[in-house]
């Protein structure tokens, strides 16, 4: 029935049931112009900007010319406000081909005719089974871009939890679990995430198309993000006026707030309302503007005090993109709408004090919404930020809340590990907490400006952090570390010195042991800087280039050193190890290693196992003291990397137990046999192999260490049975996407 309805395997579209439903969503359109529109459908480019163009038409965004009424007019392809005016059909087996290349997709969702969901399903016993079914969407992809020009979303399940994406990602880290109270089980899984009034919502509200470096990206929000957004706007529509939401670093705020900004820009109810949304960093305000582009909302970005201070004069509705230091010197009650809402960015830091007065001074009867990746510190319950956006939801002050802990369960933040380094490259305890960690005004440190201006004061911790002989060492135990570590992983680190002076030392002393190119200083160049420092400087065209350089695997540098910028708001999921050079503490310390706590995998489908911190200061010996946050907020927030060497330890003892006590006194062939036959059992084989992979991480991140001796050999005799059994049991599988790089190294 669905092939009649699309007039055969190459047809798309059910044509007869599109035609019908546009007419009876567009009154204004002739049985003509309706078939122009589908005609117009069939013609998209076959890749992700047809996709955007598809996803245009189902928001209302795109026109049609009316001769009639000599004008353009928006048309409709999908009715949002009154559900059962839409016509909701699934089919299964569904064969597509183009002529060249045919699939055929387990199930297939259409609305009003247009397919717009597609969902591969596995049986629960199969071993690989959401791998495999996710190879199967990387291959639909490019066999047939002409269908994934139409869907919008694509799940995979193996019948025990649902996983959904944004089509055009293709990666295991742009696939996200469905959870909802509702969905304890499978069933209601299915059920709450196919609700007719949820998909839609999904599809239309949580969709974002941005542009990173001129390259469209495609992105849909977790159930986190959805729900905050619920929140916030449940919120919006009541007398309160403040909200705080903390989801961690790394969890997709921004693409919260700007879902947040279209929804409330779009809500009749608000006529037409005015959003702030306020940042404290200039690349953060060039970035969002790049991302808010394709939600239809064209923002307007406040140039400056004067220009932000006549467009609140003025009474400008829409979008508002600004800094909050423009905002310094605003005069009171400059707008006294109570239809503005401000959303803020990183809320801890940028409403503390005179801005923040500044800022609720000028809009007194707005929203405020604020928007932090780090929980309030201690020292602020009950004053600071809490009273500026939590007095409506005591006692802790969240309206909604998305923790570290939480994040990694997701795997939407990876884990983090730390290491000290040794005892005679660490500063003197005693130095240490005397002229920082003691210290009342480092407590609750939540800027780097601050944290620098604190540190201008430290002069014997700045001296010992830069004396020639200590760095001379530290740059060589970095080099050897990132050798032997770090590189053969593929991956690439930060140096982080104490301030610009440092960053310069670093270079220099680091070019002797590594090739210059590897590495790039990247830091603000001030007009009387010295020579030395000056040698450094990098224009504003180069440093984005060695920025969009540093996120490709395959292009130098493979070493940023920094002190200052982009330890806030850059994202390098390929980024992995950081090198402590500098003191920090609370907000600031949680957003600088939130840097190598972003998810990444290769071309081949290896995943970074965590992230790593390699401390030189000596801020970890003492966690508490340096994050004065509850212990509730920050657990598993970084762990000591001997953690991870007791539960590799635990997973060997494991492995001698359960594996390799099977061969005991046997040949080498019998070995192999025994290993055959023991897991010729699938749920056997298929428990092996989730131990494997987690052991392989572990020795991936320890690797090369000392610790590995006693193990070595047994960690050897357990990759080869997992060789054997893969090419035995699955011998389509290319064993080496299967092993991590070192693993491969062992091989």
């Amino acid at each position: 029935e669905a092939v009649k309805f699309r007039q055969g395997e190459t047809g798309i579209v059910f044509k007869d049931i599109f035609i019908s439903q546009v007419k009876k969503l567009n009154p204004f359109l002739t049985e003509d112009l309706a078939q122009d529109i589908y005609n117009n459908l069939l013609k998209i480019p076959p890749k992700i900007e047809g996709n955007l163009i598809l996803w245009e038409y189902l928001k209302g965004l795109k026109t049609v010319f009316i001769p009639s009424e000599k004008r353009e007019k928006n048309v409709k392809i999908i009715e949002p406000d009154d559900i059962d005016k839409n016509i909701f059909q699934v089919t299964e087996e569904f064969t597509f081909a183009n002529g060249i290349k045919k699939i055929r997709a387990d199930i297939v969702f259409f609305i009003n005719g247009v397919p717009l969901i597609l969902v591969e399903t596995k049986a629960a016993h199969k071993i690989d089974g959401l791998n495999e079914a996710l190879e199967q969407i990387k291959r639909y992809h490019k066999d047939c871009p002409e269908f994934f020009s139409f869907l919008q979303i694509y799940g995979i399940t193996h019948l025990i939890n649902f996983y959904y994406s944004a089509s055009w990602n293709t990666s295991l880290k742009a696939l996200f679990c469905w959870k909802e109270e509702m969905g304890k089980d499978f069933e209601m899984a299915v059920k709450t995430f196919f609700e007719r009034k949820k998909i839609l919502k999904l599809i239309l509200d949580c969709i974002l198309f941005t542009k990173k470096d001129d390259e469209i990206r495609k992105v849909i929000l977790r159930n986190h993000q959805i729900r905050a957004v619920d929140k916030i706007l449940e919120r919006t529509g009541t007398d309160k006026k403040r909200g705080l939401v903390w989801h961690t670093q790394g969890s997709g705020k921004t693409y919260t707030m700007i879902v947040v900004a279209q929804k409330l820009i779009k809500n009749p109810i608000f006529e037409s309302p005015t959003v702030i949304m306020l940042v404290d960093r200039n690349e953060l305000e060039s970035q969002l503007f790049g991302n808010v582009l394709s939600t239809g909302t064209k923002p307007i970005v406040a140039k400056s005090k004067e220009h932000l201070k006549s467009l609140l004069k003025d009474d400008v509705r829409g979008l508002i993109i600004s800094m909050i230091h423009k905002f310094e010197g605003m005069p009171q009650d400059i707008n006294k709408r109570n239809n503005i809402f401000v959303l803020v960015d990183e809320a801890h830091r940028t409403t503390g004090g005179i801005l923040g007065n500044y800022l609720m001074g000028a809009l007194p009867n707005a929203t405020f919404i604020g928007f932090t990746g780090t929980p309030i510190d201690k020292t602020l319950y009950g004053k600071g930020t809490f009273v500026t956006f939590g007095k409506d939801d005591p006692p802790k002050g969240y309206l909604d809340k998305y923790n570290i802990e939480e994040s990694i369960e997701d795997g939407t933040t990876v884990p983090l590990h730390y290491s000290l380094a040794p005892n005679e490259l660490l500063v003197d305890r005693a130095t240490l907490e005397r002229e920082f960690l003691e210290l009342a005004e480092a407590q609750g440190i939540s800027d780097v400006e601050e944290l620098n201006k604190i540190l201008d004061k430290a002069v014997n911790l700045k001296n010992f952090l830069k004396s020639s002989d200590r760095i001379e060492k530290v740059s060589k135990y970095i080099s050897d570390h990132f050798k032997n570590y770090v590189e053969p992983m593929g991956y690439k680190a930060f140096v982080v010195a104490v301030d610009r002076e440092g960053c310069a030392l670093y270079k220099k002393e680091l070019d002797k042991y590594l090739p210059p190119d590897y590495s790039k200083v990247v830091y603000s160049p001030f007009y009387n800087d010295l020579p030395e420092l000056q040698k450094y400087h990098l224009s504003e065209e180069e440093e984005k280039r060695v920025r969009k350089a540093f996120t490709n695997p395959k292009e130098l540098p493979k070493i940023l050193i920094v002190t200052e910028k982009l330890l806030t708001g850059f994202d390098a999921p390929v980024l992995y190890c950081m090198y402590l050079d500098k003191p920090m503490r609370d907000h600031v310390l949680l957003q600088a290693i939130a840097r190598v706590n972003r998810p990444y995998e290769d071309e081949e489908g290896r995943k970074k196992p965590c992230g790593f911190v390699l401390d030189f200061v000596g801020i970890f010996e003492n966690l508490e003291k340096a994050l004065s946050f509850d212990s509730k907020d920050i657990e598993g927030v970084v762990r000591d990397i001997n953690f991870l060497k007791e539960r590799f330890a635990d997973f060997m003892k494991r492995a001698r137990e359960d594996y390799l006590n099977l061969l005991t006194n046997l040949t080498e062939t019998k070995k192999v046999e025994k290993i055959l036959e023991y897991f010729l059992d699938e749920e056997k084989r298929h428990n092996f192999y989730k131990f494997f992979k987690e052991l392989s991480d572990m020795y991936e991140v320890i690797s090369p260490d000392e610790f590995l001796r006693g193990y070595f050999e047994d960690f050897d005799t357990i990759v080869r049975m997992y060789k054997i059994l893969r090419e035995a049991y699955e011998p389509k599988i290319l064993i080496e996407k299967e092993f991590t790089k070192k693993v491969i190294n062992l091989v």
